[in-house]
């Protein structure tokens, strides 16, 4: 997935941070058509390719949801086998 991201993101840091803030704010739009949520994380995926502090958030929140994700397989793994 990051190479397709990387091919389509613009050379120029100037570009990718007007990009980037532009998905988060058309994510804060998810009400209307064609805008939504989804548009957020990509926003600071786009992001974090210039920004320290963003790239740290963005790696903490990504672990996070890596540990909640495998605990919860082994709760459902644990339920399906005492069923």
């Amino acid at each position: 997935m990051r190479r397709a991201i990387h091919k389509r993101m613009p050379k120029s840091r100037i570009g990718r941070t007007i990009l980037g803030v532009l998905l988060i704010m058309g994510g804060l739009l998810w009400f209307l058509p064609v805008l939504g949520l989804w548009m957020m994380p990509l926003g600071v995926i786009v992001l974090s390719y210039d920004s320290a502090i963003i790239r740290r958030w963005r790696r903490r929140r990504e672990v996070q949801l890596g540990r909640w994700w495998k605990r919860r397989k082994v709760i459902k793994k644990s339920k399906g086998n005492n069923a």
